[in-house]
């Protein structure tokens, strides 16, 4: 036995089970079968319904049982494969006698009916309507409203949800296996509402088995085997309800087991343990059953010995539950005393609030409505949180550093396709996508338009349509850039990222970098930090790095020229732009490439000797340009900047290094792709080609 349980546990690892399982109930409906094979396959059917029907019975909850769907079609696929082995069997071999199709189908033709066909077909004909007008379709039609209710009911289960772990009744490891459990609930009865029907179209089979096989008996004995007709009805009507009892008692067993776990709740429990607590708890109820039996056993006429024998049981009952009753409320009266005065005793002493209580704002952090719940839980195929993971390794290995992980949770204050994206607690991005659609979003040129839902793409703002998924070969084909809603929410988080970055690193963040350049480069580090100045200072540098687009990833060249400038000065922003001129190769080659030539746009003379004369009256510096000149100034900028974008060149303005810092904080969020650089930041090696200049009356 032991070597046969190892065999099929190594088929099993092998995924070999299913195929041979298939292959199994192909050769029963094709392949003539010996009687004594029948015999076996009946007796194991006949086990493998009272085994279900014991799991059942022996449950915790119906989600301890979640294969079940599964195998009732596999139980009935197996019964109607040996109706139709049987039904070959009976058919060719039945003028032999009531032995032909082996002594499981004889004995039930012979013993359990007594030989007597017309008993026969009233027991069949019984078991028939038990089974499919009661069990069967009662199973069916609490299937069906325990699905329905249970995917009505999932908003408010995951709201219930949602609603303690923000209170902090329970974490968050808590409230993942929750609303797994709620998925596998919903998924558990829908399932039994389709495997529901499977029982109640076996019970038709098997009434339409019996007449066919009755009636092609009838033909086939006196027409074939010229047998008599009292001959061929006894042999095919017992050999036939002896085929449809062996079938149907397992199926009514298999159907009684759907109806026991489709009926209990979803909490976990004994069933006997349910029944005893709720039906015999109260002995009132078998001290008043016991006297009205008694009573009606009294009366003359009646089977008095049946119904005062019953009274005496229940009488006999009721006096064991009471002291079984009185036994444990003695035995748990000091254990229930200790503990109210134990919850006495913490109710007056309440718990002293500590720093545990406090928790953190969430550097990063998605918020999602209930409906993109299956977007982020892995265990409904979600894809998200693989593309976010895919977005922190490309912005850590762009920017530099490593990139915090998004926390993510639901929000109840959302609609229900809605998302937020914050970054110390504060709301930085928020819209919507569908996840049932896909967004083709216009690039900018497109050959047709798209029937759908128009809407905007929340990263860049352009042009979108949410369409049906199996529109995207169209759309692809009239030039649309189609992405499903996993990779929109991912977009807009990394354009987020990406544009908030310097409010992602922080001392920890450099410090990690710092200790990590000591190993190869010791001696810099310990004469940086905190010997030349403090770290910061250093922190400052980068995040202002960040916040112009300038990845920190040459993290020696930057601590070089700290190093070098350090001891001279530790302003920031006069730090800041001797990095930048530093790292001028790698700005300048992010801008354009690695092409020599190198397309600027520079001042007038006039207009920037005006600028920097205005930079050099103090503190106030550009408050005194005249509003109408900056307008003008930047009417100009905006103009060439579209004419570079439409030549495919990059929008570089080229100025003294007194104006830059100025001017890039005027275009960083007006000018979309307008890039602000120095004279002293371009390298030697690039060609400048002046493609403009700009001036002002």
């Amino acid at each position: 036995m032991e070597a046969v349980l190892n065999n099929i546990s190594s088929l099993g690892r092998r995924g070999l089970i299913a195929p041979l399982i298939v292959i199994a109930l192909m050769a029963m409906m094709i392949i003539p079968m010996p009687p004594l094979a029948l015999d076996l396959f009946f007796t194991f059917n006949i086990c493998l319904s009272i085994i279900v029907l014991l799991v059942c019975v022996y449950a915790g909850r119906p989600l301890d049982f979640v294969i079940f769907p599964t195998i009732i079609l596999v139980a009935t696929l197996f019964r109607l494969a040996l109706n139709v082995a049987s039904t070959r069997i009976v058919l060719l071999e039945g003028h032999t006698g009531t032995g032909a199709a082996g002594n499981v189908i004889e004995s039930f033709g012979e013993f359990v009916i007594g030989g007597n066909y017309a008993v026969g077909l009233v027991v069949f004909a019984i078991l028939v309507i038990i089974n499919f007008v009661v069990v069967t379709k009662g199973a069916g039609r609490v299937s069906e409203v325990s699905a329905r209710f249970t995917l009505d009911a999932m908003p408010g289960k995951q709201m219930a949800i949602d609603a303690d772990l923000n209170s902090g009744i329970i974490d968050q490891d808590v409230a993942k296996h929750r609303r797994e459990e709620i998925a596998s609930e919903a998924d558990f009865y829908g399932s039994m509402d389709g495997a529901s029907k499977f029982v109640r179209g076996d019970a038709v089979a098997g009434i339409l088995i019996l007449i066919i096989n009755i009636v092609g008996g009838f033909a086939i004995g006196m027409g074939q085997h010229d047998m008599e007709v009292s001959d061929a009805i006894r042999n095919y009507t017992l050999l036939t309800i002896g085929d449809g009892l062996v079938a149907q008692i397992p199926s009514l067993l298999l159907s009684s087991a759907t109806a026991i776990i489709i009926t209990r709740d979803s909490r976990s429990h004994d069933i006997g343990e349910q029944i005893k607590k709720q039906m015999f708890t109260n002995t009132k109820v078998l001290w008043v059953t016991a006297a009205i039996v008694g009573i009606l056993g009294a009366i003359p006429g009646m089977p008095n010995f049946a119904f005062l024998s019953i009274a005496a049981v229940l009488v006999g009952a009721a006096k064991w539950l009471d002291k079984q009753q009185a036994a444990g409320v003695l035995q748990e009266q000091p254990e229930l005393e200790q503990q109210q005065a134990q919850q006495q005793q913490q109710e007056a002493a309440p718990k002293e609030l500590s720093w545990d209580d406090v928790q953190p704002v969430d550097l990063v952090g998605l918020e999602v409505g209930y409906g993109l719940i299956p977007m982020v839980d892995k265990n409904q195929n979600g894809q998200l949180l693989g593309r976010i993971k895919g977005v922190r390794k490309k912005l850590s290995q762009e920017l530099g550093f490593l990139v915090h992980s998004v926390h993510i949770r639901d929000n109840l204050d959302l609609s229900p396709n809605a998302y937020r994206i914050t970054l110390n607690g504060v709301p930085v991005g928020e819209s919507s996508v569908q996840p049932d659609r896909e967004m083709a979003i216009n690039p900018g040129q497109v050959y047709g338009d798209l029937q759908g839902t128009p809407t905007k793409d929340p990263a860049y703002g352009l042009d979108a349509v949410w369409i049906e998924p199996g529109m995207r070969d169209h759309a692809q084909t009239l030039g649309y850039t189609v992405v499903d809603a996993s990779t929109v929410v991912a977009t807009h988080i990394n354009q987020i990222l990406f544009d908030n970055a310097h409010e992602l690193l922080g001392h920890a963040e450099v410090q990690q970098l710092l200790d990590n350049l000591a190993k190869s480069s010791p001696k810099l580090v310990e004469d940086l930090v905190p010997n030349l100045m403090p770290l910061s200072v250093v922190v400052k540098v980068m995040q202002n790095l960040l916040m112009e687009s300038v990845p920190v990833r040459d993290i020696r060249t930057i601590a070089e020229i700290l190093a070098e400038h350090g001891s001279r000065t530790q302003d920031p922003v006069e730090l800041t732009a001797q990095v930048r001129i530093g790292l001028g190769r790698s700005i300048v080659q992010k801008i354009n490439g690695i092409d020599r030539d190198l397309p600027v746009i520079t001042l007038e003379p006039s207009l920037e000797q005006l600028l920097m004369q205005s930079a050099q009256n103090g503190a106030q510096g550009f408050m005194g340009v005249e509003p109408g000149l900056t307008e003008r100034m930047f009417k100009s900028l905006e103009d060439v900047a579209k004419k570079q974008e439409m030549a495919g060149q990059p929008a570089i303005l080229v100025v003294a290094p007194v104006l830059r810092l100025w001017l890039a904080q005027l275009v960083r969020h007006s000018i979309a792709g307008m890039n602000v650089l120095s004279y002293s930041e371009i390298p030697d090696n690039k060609n400048i080609k002046v493609v403009a200049a700009v001036g002002a009356d």
